[in-house]
């Protein structure tokens, strides 16, 4: 993927001493970037080998820390470090959400089946992040469509619409042995937006400070995203920053990026000590982007924490402080960092609830493809709450399973109940889903339709809904899995991937091998992604217990 260089952020418009001013600030976080067509380094910053340090904290070795917590177990040390030598735990403690794997359904019991879209990619990034420190991830951690949608898809280019919606059926080559199951494959596509073309944007930079975000993969790390960010916003953009930590302070007042160096400035002189009260912060800089709100623009909250919110509203109580700021028309974006404590499960909620999409950075490379190749899509919004319903045939499937999207399950009621909030799609996003059908003994050609598909989204937040019906013919079942799409067959290997670590009773055996011989023959030469999903199976094959 192509970076802009570091001597390229600085505009035309932009003075001199601004430019210099900005690039002093950036000195650490380009130093470290890649030249167009360098390998991709998904190396942690700073990261060590771990050492076993019984009853260590950070606290033991850093006086000037106030971080309130301990950890009584392994760390990464780092006898250089100005953050303290205790960098992270070697057995993470996370949380991450509860949910119980989707059925079967019968088809004459309920033909119809209802989610909103999800274009997170946390749970995909965490597990990258277990897989390089050499652990295989937490079965609890995996979600199946952010494992899916990690990648982005082939699919045809949306005309006059704000997104295409594309079907494709073929034999499951993992179905189980005794059943021949098919995979259907909805996909959806947001119609491309480049930097020069996004809506002006009114962004809050909501960034945790507690003592728990010292290590260098936290708040350094952080701090480097942001930079990045900076990088890419116009001239006429306007950024704000407020911290939290025992407390909430306004770093920045909304700014207009062309003031590049006093934003660099007060990212880099951030600095992590205290408790973690992230409610005060949440408050303040939902008013901080009110105050600058842009009518029709991007209005957003972007967080950036370790999750590990233990003062004032945590859980429940703070994913329901957010539900009450989304009516205001700000979408929310929270970006993690860290190992230990960290709290995936909030993080998916408020995102989840806030009109929001949820990241997690595990390296530097991450945080170029977040905010940098990708910007358009982390910030601006082209369809919101979108749904998507299915209505199977009894003729030609005996039941289906939706595969993933467990937190994402809508009662069919909600489809046409605009009142009902549902995901949101940006800009080049494509979102994917499978369902894991099986046909009927009569089912053959001469029936004219499989399943019925009815897509629905608004075209900004408050509008009305617009709905669209697509159809899929048994016609258009394909004869064998071999000839699917090349996409198709990538993300079937991608979804058994995720079963796999998920431990779910509907995958059989690890099969480590057929997932990489799968996704080889599928996977593009020149696509980093994909070639790297090739290597972290390899991984997780060589971590599995025999």
């Amino acid at each position: 993927m192509r970076q802009t260089s570091c001597n390229q952020f600085i505009g035309a418009k932009a003075t001199i001493f601004v430019a210099i001013g900005l690039i002093a600030a950036l000195g650490s976080a380009c130093s470290g970037l890649e030249s167009a067509g360098d390998p991709v380094d998904h190396s942690t910053p700073d990261e060590k080998q771990p050492v076993t340090k019984n009853n260590t904290s950070p606290n033991n070795n850093n006086n000037n820390n106030n971080n309130n917590y301990e950890y009584d177990i392994g760390g990464y040390y780092d006898s250089g470090s100005s953050e303290g030598d205790y960098l992270e735990p070697i057995i993470p403690d996370n949380s991450h959400p509860d949910f119980v794997e989707n059925e079967f359904i019968e088809t004459s019991v309920e033909n119809t089946s209802t989610f909103s879209v999800d274009v997170n990619t946390a749970s995909y990034t965490i597990m990258r992040s277990e897989l390089n420190r050499g652990r295989l991830p937490g079965a609890d951690s995996v979600r199946t469509e952010e494992y899916i949608n990690f990648f982005r898809y082939q699919y045809p280019e949306p005309i006059d619409q704000p997104f295409s919606v594309n079907m494709e059926i073929a034999p499951s080559y993992f179905g189980a042995a005794d059943s021949a199951r098919h995979l259907m494959r909805i996909g959806v596509k947001g119609r491309d937006v480049s930097l020069a073309e996004m809506l002006p944007s009114n962004l809050v930079f909501l960034v945790d400070v507690s003592g728990s975000m010292s290590s260098s993969n936290r708040l350094p790390l952080a701090k480097q995203a942001l930079l990045l960010m900076l990088e890419h916003l116009r001239d006429d953009d306007t950024v704000a920053i407020q911290t939290y930590a025992s407390g909430s302070t306004t770093v920045l007042t909304p700014t207009p990026v062309r003031e590049r160096a006093k934003i660099a400035a007060a990212i880099t002189g951030l600095v992590a000590e205290g408790a973690t009260h992230a409610e005060g912060g949440i408050v303040q800089a939902y008013n901080l982007a009110e105050q600058a709100k842009i009518e029709g623009g991007n209005n957003r909250v972007i967080i950036l924490t370790d999750g590990d919110f233990n003062v004032g509203k945590t859980g429940e109580a703070l994913v329901d402080l957010v539900r009450d700021y989304r009516d205001r028309h700000i979408s929310l974006t929270c970006v993690g960092f860290g190992h230990g404590n960290y709290n995936d499960q909030t993080m998916e909620a408020l995102a989840r609830d806030g009109n929001g999409n949820y990241f997690y950075i595990d390296t530097l490379a991450e945080a170029k493809r977040i905010f940098g190749t990708h910007l358009p899509s982390t910030i601006e919004v082209i369809a919101a709450d979108v749904k998507l319903q299915v209505e199977f045939f009894s003729e030609s499937v005996l039941r289906y399973r939706l595969i993933g999207y467990e937190k994402r399950l809508l009662a069919n009621s909600d489809f046409e109940n605009d009142a009902k909030d549902a995901g949101e799609v940006g800009p080049g996003h494509t979102v994917t889903a499978f369902y894991e059908i099986e046909l009927t003994e009569g089912a053959t050609e001469e029936q004219p339709f499989l399943a019925e598909v009815r897509v629905r989204h608004k075209s900004q937040y408050g509008a009305d809904s617009i709905e669209s019906s697509h159809g899929i013919k048994m016609s258009q079942v394909r004869d064998s899995f071999d000839d699917a799409s090349e996409g198709f067959r990538f993300a079937a290997a991608v979804t058994e991937f995720a079963s796999i670590l998920r431990q779910s009773k509907f995958s059989e055996g690890a099969r480590f091998d057929e997932v990489r011989t799968i996704a080889a023959a599928a996977a593009y030469a020149d696509n980093a992604e994909q070639q790297e999903f090739l290597e972290l199976v390899e991984k997780a094959k060589a971590l599995w217990p025999e």
